[in-house]
């Protein structure tokens, strides 16, 4: 009998009771949740910064000279390979950093939101931590919402309140946190969400992706190739596709891609054209 395999990429909003909700479905689907820290961990150590730094970058707090330090591109690209890296473990349940957005082209996957009026978070946050003044405990969620926003639009070009990032939206203002539980976990027991060869196969073509993009991005300099280089694999063979005026161009893209573990073929289409 084949396993099954879940994989949950959900995104919250501060004070919704997302981490309850989380929680649940951990507990209920048997998922090991993949939070912040474990993520910032190798993407901090691999940008050369502390991991507190990191994730006050990504929840938008971070000071001008932390975001200095930061390489935009490096972020996407180490974050990327990371995500798809720890999903391969399967049946776990992702927080943040924009998978969803990252995952949304493997219909495998289980792209979920919580979120809750601004007067239920408001209320939900005065519960926890003991604040009385709604107001300024409105003013600090406004700030942090705007903050997170801009960040995830900058670094990861995604928009979180797009709707269409995901299969099941939750208010937890109307649903109690069981409910949510259970709306999720009926989903994942849909035949659609439980294809584990097929999960496997384009998860894994997707890390390899990542990888080799990320390698050329490290060997290829952009004077070399001006366009990039775009690559593309399926079934663990590799596509490459670009144009570029200096002739080693070709041969050193391939060399890079079969330096990446996974490559089985390389269908090199670079073109070298002669300079202006």
């Amino acid at each position: 009998m084949e396993t099954k395999v879940t994989v949950i990429a959900m995104t919250r909003e501060l004070g919704c009771r997302g981490v309850e909700v989380a929680t649940g479905l951990a507990d209920r689907l048997g998922l090991r949740i993949i939070d912040s820290e474990i993520v910032a961990n190798n993407v901090a150590a691999r940008l050369g910064i502390e991991e507190s730094s990191l994730l006050r970058h990504v929840d938008g707090s971070a000071s001008i000279f932390e975001r200095w330090l930061i390489d935009r591109r490096k972020l996407q690209r180490y974050t990327s390979e990371e995500i798809l890296q720890l999903v391969q473990q399967d049946n776990v349940l992702i927080r943040g950093w924009g998978a969803a957005s990252l995952l949304r082209e493997f219909p495998q996957v289980i792209s979920v939101r919580v979120c809750a009026t601004m007067a239920f978070r408001v209320q939900t946050l005065m519960d926890r931590v003991g604040v009385r003044d709604a107001d300024a405990l409105r003013e600090e969620i406004e700030k942090y919402d705007a903050a997170h926003v801009r960040t995830l639009r900058a670094y990861f070009n995604i928009e979180q309140e797009d709707a269409l990032l995901y299969h099941i939206i939750l208010n937890t203002d109307r649903l109690p946190v069981e409910a949510c539980i259970a709306a999720v976990s009926q989903l994942a027991q849909c035949p659609k969400f439980q294809d584990p060869m097929r999960t496997h196969s384009a998860l894994a073509d997707k890390l390899l992706q990542a990888k080799i993009s990320s390698a050329l991005a490290e060997h290829i300099s952009v004077t070399e190739a001006p366009n990039g280089i775009s690559v593309s694999v399926s079934q663990g063979k590799v596509f490459l596709v670009g144009a570029s005026s200096s002739g080693g161009v070709r041969d050193k893209a391939e060399k890079v891609a079969r330096g990446i573990v996974g490559v089985s073929e390389i269908d090199n289409r670079i073109l070298s054209v002669p300079s202006r």
